[in-house]
């Protein structure tokens, strides 16, 4: 049932005047002394004071709508930290804190974040699981006191609709709040008007946004909401975008300047303004004191836009590009895999490119610091090798070492230097390498790279952000046939190609009986399948790809083969065991080769292009 402070609100909301929410929790316990990497959630525990304090600063500045600080005080988050048990305790704490500084004027909103993604579930049980810590958290918080709850920073429709379910079946009001990116689309390929038309489904209290951007870009986003829901409008935007200054990150928007585009919210129909990221007391004193008895504008209808979420279209060839897969069917084709350098000095792997030219190779394959360990920029060398050869090259991208801002300009960068072919790859993981102070990004996967790169493809980024022309990259994807079950890398290939993938590499092979399961697997794919072919050279180098390198496996009889073997010797066996499974490619009619030489010894590679072409 609805208090008459809960209905006291939603009349606000609807009818006005605009409430005025508070501003930034982390930000402002960070100034005070918390240090950046604290659990803020905790601190409703062991620093409670500190807590308090800011949520009364902020009522003292005029807040009539104080959030709590329990964001990230879900069981997923918190088990991260070791605090999973202390879940319900947090969540309580924050409601009585915020609810002391309130008072009986003002109103307490639970604040929930979106959640980690579980690992290792399907998506089913992925949003049983969420659903789960959603109600855990909120609960908590209905039983603490708050009047109703804000959702807020969700960069996914699906997960905030998750939450809103969890608000209805508690019976209290809830705001809905995405963070757009840049160009206003959701984390899902939403443009603000559909993420709109989705929430409104659920009956919130408000849909807004906040987070993301400084109060300019969040206007727009405003704006566009205004045109296609009639439910109250939030938005509580950062205090423009942070500066690294002596230790610390600084905003610079003053007060004045964010109560004036607080102004130009609530002229676009928002009913409750706040701040999010680097606002303080300050900036929120000026917004309460520039919106005394300010009531929502009028907004303007328009139709609701076309279905935005390019990565549901399929994938355009490559416009007007010749590329390496022009006559696959007619011939076999050969890829041929080259280490970019370790260091400056790029002479010998240019030499070996010009080798493989003249041998009439269909593409070069260059990785991306394999193993994590540091070597050449493949993408510049890329350009380098097509200019100085002819020869189309294959640069494989990882999502270990950038992360999305930086995938989004190298991938528009390699565009413009020419390069067409991408093998998309998630990347080893630095430890792997031993690579003193580096660590993994992983923002994305190799499926996620491929939504991203089918997206630039379409001419957007992966939030839908325009990109003044497209892309016309030919993806290509990885698949590993040496798992004892295919199940598992069949069900990511199949995601793969509906992100876009539209060629096959495989990891090498030394077992006959794997590519015959390869050859059942993947034939009805009726996509290019490159097999994997890494001569081996020595027991020695047999025993560490067996043992060490991720998703290679011998079977014992080519260990067998190799036991005792180097020099001369190592590279006749190993070159025997290549061919064997070159032939059984071509009898299982495999129209394609990934060939993989060992340690740059490019004659190997030469020697078997001559066995392919020849047979």
């Amino acid at each position: 049932m609805t208090s008459s402070r809960q209905q006291e609100l939603l009349e606000r909301l609807c009818h006005g005047p605009v409430v005025i929410g508070d501003g930034a929790m982390g930000t402002q316990l960070y100034h005070r002394g918390a240090p950046l990497d604290a659990v803020f959630e905790y601190l409703n525990l062991i620093q409670s004071d500190m807590v308090t304090q800011v949520h009364a600063d902020y009522a003292s500045a005029g807040a009539e709508l104080l959030e709590t600080n329990t964001f990230g005080a879900n069981a997923l988050r918190l088990d991260t930290f070791g605090l999973a048990h202390k879940c319900r305790e947090i969540n309580l704490a924050g409601a009585k804190l915020a609810r002391s500084a309130a008072g009986q004027n003002g109103w307490v909103a639970g604040s929930v974040g979106p959640l980690l993604q579980p690992r290792g579930h399907n998506a089913e049980q992925s949003a049983g699981i969420k659903q789960a810590a959603f109600l855990e958290q909120m609960t908590a918080l209905a039983e603490g006191g708050v009047d109703c709850f804000l959702l807020e920073t969700f960069g996914k429709t699906d997960d905030l609709l998750l939450a809103l379910d969890v608000a209805n079946q508690l019976g209290l009001p809830a705001i809905a709040q995405l963070a757009f990116a840049e160009g206003g689309f959701t984390g899902d390929g939403l443009s603000a008007a559909e993420a709109a038309q989705r929430l409104q489904t659920m009956a919130p209290a408000a849909i807004g946004a906040n987070c993301g951007a400084g109060p300019r870009e969040l206007l727009q986003v405003l704006q566009s909401l205004a045109t296609a829901t009639s439910c109250p409008l939030s938005a509580f935007p950062n205090s423009g975008f942070p500066q690294y200054i002596d230790g610390r990150h600084i905003y610079l928007a003053t007060p004045d300047y964010f109560a004036e585009l607080g102004r130009e919210m609530v002229d676009a129909g928002a009913s409750l303004v706040g701040g999010c990221c680097g606002t303080t007391p300050e900036h929120i004193d000026a917004l309460a004191r520039a919106l005394v008895d300010r009531r929502p504008g009028l907004r303007q209808k328009s139709p609701p836009p076309p279905k935005s979420d390019i990565r549901q279209q399929p994938t355009r060839p490559p416009g007007g590009h010749r590329h390496f897969l022009d006559d696959w069917g007619k011939r076999p084709l050969i890829t041929v895999e080259l280490p970019p350098p370790r260091g400056l000095d790029v002479s010998a792997t240019i030499r070996q490119a010009r080798i493989l030219a003249q041998t009439g190779v269909d593409a070069i394959n260059l990785a991306e610091n394999p193993l994590g360990r540091i070597r050449m920029g493949n993408l510049a060398l890329a350009s380098q090798i097509q200019a100085e050869t002819g020869i189309e090259v294959i640069a494989h991208v990882t999502g270990r070492d950038r992360n999305l801002l930086s995938l989004h300009s190298e991938l528009m960068g390699a565009h413009l230097l020419g390069l067409r072919s991408i093998l998309a790859v998630t990347g080893d993981p630095v430890a792997v390498s031993g690579e003193t102070g580096a660590t993994n990004v992983f923002d994305v996967n190799s499926i996620g790279l491929l939504k991203l790169m089918h997206a630039m493809n379409q001419g957007t980024n992966i939030f839908g952000a325009e990109l003044n022309g497209q892309t016309d990259f030919l993806l290509g994807a990885a698949f590993n046939p040496n798992a004892a079950d295919l199940t598992g890398q069949l069900q990511k290939l199949e995601k793969k190609i509906a992100a876009g993938a539209r060629f096959i590499q495989t990891q090498p092979v030394y077992d006959l009986s794997v590519l015959e399961r390869l050859a059942a697997a993947t034939r009805p794919l009726d996509l290019p399948v490159f097999v994997g072919v890494m001569p081996l050279v020595s027991e020695r180098n047999a025993l560490f790809l067996h043992n060490e390198v991720p998703g290679i496996l011998l079977p014992e009889s080519i260990l067998a083969r190799m036991h005792g073997t180097s020099g001369e010797e190592g590279v006749t066996t190993g070159m025997s065991i290549a061919k064997e499974l070159i032939a059984k490619a071509r009898d299982l009619d495999f129209g394609g080769y990934y060939l993989m030489p060992p340690f740059g010894k490019v004659e190997l590679a030469v020697d078997l292009i001559t066995e392919i072409h020849h047979s």
